[in-house]
């Protein structure tokens, strides 16, 4: 069941949410992408450790599903409103793309970023239709305008959205 929403002095909405547990292909766990509900859309945030240093790919995949050793089980990039991959492509971007994560030297980051239009269960951008979805942790940066993945390599770490009570 859906809970009433009320806004909040942040913009933000006292709403259910949704969580993924982020491991690699060995079951190591390595952080956590939120999902929240705001006005007008959804929040992310994702903190990660133990990931390797450097830029990396990270995207909203259109399954729930994460089986090792690849992850290719989590299926292509979330993309409810059929556009071609990249923030820098002209003909707009997927609503499963994000900037790229950037990871320290000591294995750590995170990022916060909105994604416009998209509902949490409910209508044609619901992140959580009946198939679920799954965020990914590339190993290479995302170049932000090839498709379908922004050329950022391997998957290297996966979870499964699961819907939470914030």
């Amino acid at each position: 069941t859906v809970t009433e929403e009320t806004p909040t002095t942040d913009g933000m909405v006292d709403a259910e949410s949704a969580t993924a547990a982020l491991q690699t292909a060995d079951g190591t766990s390595v952080g956590e992408a939120q999902i929240s509900t705001m006005d007008g859309g959804l929040n992310l945030s994702l903190s990660v450790t133990g990931m390797p240093p450097g830029n990396h790919g990270v995207h909203i995949h259109q399954t729930g599903k994460c089986d090792a050793p690849d992850f290719k089980s989590a299926g292509g990039h979330w993309n409810p409103t059929d556009k071609e991959h990249g923030l820098a492509n002209d003909n707009g971007s997927h609503m499963g793309d994000f900037v790229n994560l950037e990871v320290a030297a000591d294995g750590t980051g995170s990022l916060e970023r909105p994604i416009k239009g998209a509902t949490l269960e409910s209508g044609t951008n619901a992140l959580l239709d009946r198939d679920g979805a799954a965020f990914i942790v590339h190993a290479g940066q995302d170049d932000q305008i090839t498709d379908p993945s922004g050329d950022s390599g391997d998957r290297i770490a996966c979870g499964v959205f699961e819907k939470t009570a914030s």
